[in-house]
């Protein structure tokens, strides 16, 4: 089984997926467009082969305006070789990866324009994994859509389109319950119906649950039927809440104790679980870490490495404890170690700690920058010393200068993305 993330990595430079407005979509800004995007999902690909990340969702704007008639490049041709590249690495890894069109891809929309627009956009997501080479275990994931007062004859609608589909769609789709019309066992119901595999996603089931009674598993249990051979492993969608904001809101990351609790309630046989998660890549290696006992204490260091610097920012108690974990180097402490981590997370940057993590990563780049650049940082440290400032500035100068001069372990951390702090448990 595997553990895995959705679109974009968190901290991994040279990953962003860009597009533009349609009134600028000429054909040599799509083809700007497509070369750097299918540059950043190659520098995902390997960034999950390096931490063996087995799961993953390609974002539906890789190719901006695919399924529009603005997109006149012929896409499948001009990139062909680099697409097989990156369909290479997927298979020779084992990775699975899948698509998800978004909120206004329905097929049982009662307004035609509207299932038409549908159509084209499945039509192009199949095309794009075909285009990686791929077998009809990588998938495409599609909710089931509106109720528009009358639930049956959607249901109805949603089987009669699905059916009319080309195989090449088809047979790549599976449907997802969600957490407003379409409960697990509506899924389950249409699934009879098409023989098509159902998803279960853990928070659409608490916000959106079915009348009928059953535990997690057994709903699990229920979707793993619809999921034939030729399907690939059973795949499940796993959320943690946010507390601080509306039901089905999903949390900043996962908290292992619970992910674990859950995980080991899936006995054996695991499906593939896609996190759907803020900080994305974050939590997948780390639970990944947690799970897969394949992995050593280097692969421990190496993540801790990651963190070490938001660690500090906010507890100097808790980074020498971690550090102090870490010395036996026969052990593999990782649930304790993200613990910790967590624990750090969960309090904001204390003034004095987030001045020291700052001059450690100072330390990195102070002896190549100019003068200028030195008294930029060392005024924008004295600012927030004093309260004049966040510490938004400070990390600005930092990461400036550590792009400027590849600082690849600084570029690698997860000490420069913002706002990163957990809510408490």
């Amino acid at each position: 089984m595997g553990i895995g993330y959705a679109c974009l990595a968190l901290g991994v430079p040279g990953t962003d997926i860009r597009d533009c407005l349609i009134k600028n979509a000429s054909e040599t800004r799509l083809r700007e467009l497509i070369s750097h995007n299918l540059s950043s999902l190659e520098r995902m690909m390997d960034y999950n082969i390096r931490n063996g990340i087995r799961l993953y969702r390609i974002s539906s704007d890789i190719i901006p305006f695919a399924s529009s008639p603005v997109n006149a490049v012929p896409w499948t041709e001009e990139y062909a070789e680099r697409l097989f590249i990156i369909g290479r690495k997927i298979m020779d890894s084992g990775m699975r990866v899948s698509m998800h069109p978004g909120q206004y891809t329905v097929l049982n929309s009662p307004n035609e324009k509207t299932a038409d627009s549908t159509v084209m956009e499945l039509e192009y997501h199949a095309r794009f994994l075909d285009s990686l080479g791929l077998d009809r275990t990588h998938r495409i994931i599609l909710h089931i859509g509106g109720v528009y007062g009358d639930k049956k004859t959607a249901k109805d609608r949603f089987c009669d389109r699905f059916l009319s589909l080309d195989d090449a769609v088809r047979s790549r789709l599976v449907i997802e319950n969600d957490d407003k019309c379409y409960h697990v066992r509506d899924a389950l119901d249409i699934s009879l119906k098409c023989r098509i595999p159902v998803v279960y996603d853990n928070l659409h089931h608490q916000a959106n649950p079915t009348p009928d009674k059953g535990s997690e598993s057994d709903w699990i249990a229920e979707c793993a039927k619809t999921w034939q051979a030729e399907d690939g492993i059973q795949k499940i969608h796993y959320s943690q809440g946010s507390a601080a904001k509306k039901t089905g809101a999903h949390s900043l990351s996962v908290r292992t104790a619970a992910f674990l609790e859950f995980y080991e309630s899936l006995g054996e046989g695991k499906p593939d679980i896609m996190l759907e998660v803020k900080d994305k890549n974050i939590s997948a290696v780390k639970c990944s870490l947690c799970t897969d006992t394949s992995h050593n204490i280097g692969a421990l260091e190496k993540e801790w490495g990651r963190y070490k610097y938001l660690v500090l920012e906010r507890s100097q108690r808790t980074y020498r404890q971690i550090r102090e974990l870490l010395k036996d180097k026969a052990g593999y402490p990782a649930v304790e170690m993200f613990r910790l981590i967590e624990s750090a997370l969960s309090l904001p940057p204390e003034r004095g700690s987030a001045a020291n993590a700052a001059a450690h990563v100072w330390g990195y780049v102070k002896d190549a920058v100019t003068a200028r650049q030195g008294e930029g940082f060392r005024q924008s440290l004295n600012n927030y010393m004093d309260g004049k400032t966040g510490l938004d500035p400070v990390k600005r100068r930092l990461y400036a200068m550590a792009l400027e001069q590849r600082q690849d372990y600084l570029l690698d951390s997860y000490y420069f993305i913002p706002e990163y702090v957990l809510e408490k448990e």
